[in-house]
């Protein structure tokens, strides 16, 4: 009987050795050696503090400044018209023109055309150019190009945005046009080439958002240059660049290099002798 219970005790610690990793019996884990066994056994950095906007917060801290609350406006969606989220500044929404000017004539009357809900360029009435000056921004702005094509490559829906009246981001009619690469649509005149061609066809309404930050300068020299990202139709097409010179036209080969200026200027709309229509105009001004 006494070796029975002993036999039985035996078979129970032996499988009691089989199922488990954490017995008496059980292999140890040989201890890490060498010049990594320091890296093996420290622990992760635990990150309890991060710092923003020059102060130093605990993470998820609830007495940190929660963002302002906007309504978000509405997209344009086929005849109708998108709106503006609340904080924006709008610039025209389709009937006031009264926050642009002539660039020919400041004073005098709006030199463009007037249409349904939008104002066309006038051959040889030249920019506009807005009241209010601008830096750092988010832009939205919707064009067409004529839906009747006449011309080719650069003679063909040919305007442009000019941020701080001074970059642009070209407005050509591109859906089946040949022209040089860093002057079709949706291009940084001259300098980046948009990563893809999503041009509507003639006559159909597009739009640019555009994140704009604007450059400043040191001793007569740039310091920090522009940088942009731009979105045509929602598809990404300008990730993050950083323009290397500006962008307007001083020859068939040739482009003008940073000038220093003012930290706010206007927005401008370019004549270029095509009939280009624009609506749904606003900005957003943002941190530099």
């Amino acid at each position: 009987m006494v070796r029975n219970v002993i036999l039985g005790l035996g078979v129970i610690v032996l499988l009691s050795s089989m199922t488990s990793c954490t017995g008496p019996n059980a292999a140890k884990k040989p201890e890490a050696k060498g010049p990594n066994a320091a890296l093996e056994k420290k622990k992760p950095e635990i990150i309890q503090w991060v710092e923003a906007d020059g102060q130093k917060w605990m993470v998820h801290d609830m007495n940190r400044p929660v963002p302002p609350v906007i309504t978000p406006g509405e997209a344009t969606c086929g005849d109708k018209v998108g709106t503006a989220p609340s904080d924006a500044i709008v610039l025209f929404d389709g009937n006031d023109t009264s926050k642009w000017e002539g660039v020919k004539n400041p004073k005098g009357p709006f030199p463009w055309k007037m249409g349904e809900g939008y104002f066309e360029t006038v051959k040889d009435a030249g920019f506009i150019r807005s009241k209010q000056k601008f830096g750092s921004c988010q832009l939205h702005i919707e064009f067409a190009t004529p839906e009747k094509v006449m011309g080719s490559s650069q003679g063909r829906g040919n305007s442009g945005v000019f941020l701080m009246d001074m970059y642009e981001v070209q407005v050509l009619d591109s859906y089946n046009n040949r022209t040089y690469a860093d002057g079709q649509c949706g291009a940084l005149y001259g300098r980046n080439v948009p990563l893809v061609n999503v041009c509507r066809k003639p006559g159909e309404w597009q739009a640019y958002d555009v994140i704009f930050h604007r450059p400043t300068f040191k001793n007569g020299k740039v310091d920090r240059k522009v940088r942009f990202t731009v979105f045509q139709n929602g598809v990404l097409i300008q990730d993050n660049v950083e323009l290397q010179g500006g962008t307007n036209w001083i020859g068939p080969h040739a482009l003008t290099d940073y000038v220093p200026h003012e930290d706010k200027r206007p927005l401008s709309l370019q004549d270029h002798g095509n009939p280009v229509k624009f609506r749904n105009i606003w900005v957003r001004e943002l941190k530099d």
